[in-house]
């Protein structure tokens, strides 16, 4: 399919101001590829995909992550604003016949981020993150961090999820800890 073909598919499943989003990342996810060495196609492709699923009522979020064999822990099951990514893998798998691994990844852990990410997965993690719509306190410094180093960039946006989460009492995936702690032992051995 062509960038173009997912994008029809997806605009009738979201409304403009997410599609808008979706194209953003896709835009950002292409441009952090380039400047990383990421592969640019796939990330056009999981960029305008990682939404895909963010406005399907739950119970067709649930099924389509069954149908998918996916098995997913209490945490998550619990924890709703997981579910997109989850079931945006789901449905890219089982519906648009996607099965790379890499973009597959890329959209499933796009909102928690886990340890052992590929370059494609870091790429879209901050992409989502840095999108051109987004207006958060603290984008600008996001922003910077991603035009120093993908890891940089990774610590911004895994601090600030760990900050928010934390701040209104909600759970914390153990993934993002384990993202958390590989990139910054990663960052404190080049240190040395």
């Amino acid at each position: 399919m062509t960038i173009s073909e997912y994008e029809e598919i997806i605009s009738s499943r979201m409304k403009s101001a997410r599609f808008r989003h979706s194209k953003n990342v896709s835009k950002e996810a292409v441009r952090l590829a380039k400047k990383y060495g990421a592969d640019v196609e796939k990330a056009e492709i999981a960029g305008i995909l990682h939404d895909a699923t963010k406005e399907t009522p739950d119970d067709e979020q649930l099924e389509l992550i069954e149908r998918a064999g996916i098995e997913i822990t209490q945490l998550e099951r619990s924890s709703r604003k997981l579910w997109h990514a989850i079931s945006g893998a789901a449905f890219v798998k089982v519906e648009l016949g996607i099965n790379d691994d890499d973009i597959l990844n890329s959209i499933r852990y796009h909102t928690t981020g886990r340890a052992g990410m590929s370059l494609l997965e870091k790429v879209i993690f901050i992409a989502d993150f840095t999108s051109a719509e987004r207006d958060y306190e603290g984008v600008d410094r996001m922003r910077k961090a991603a035009e120093k180093s993908l890891e940089d960039a990774m610590l911004e946006g895994i601090s600030f999820t760990i900050a928010d989460l934390a701040q209104r009492k909600l759970a914390i995936a153990p993934d993002t800890f384990m993202a958390y702690n590989e990139v910054a032992f990663l960052k404190s051995q080049k240190k040395k």
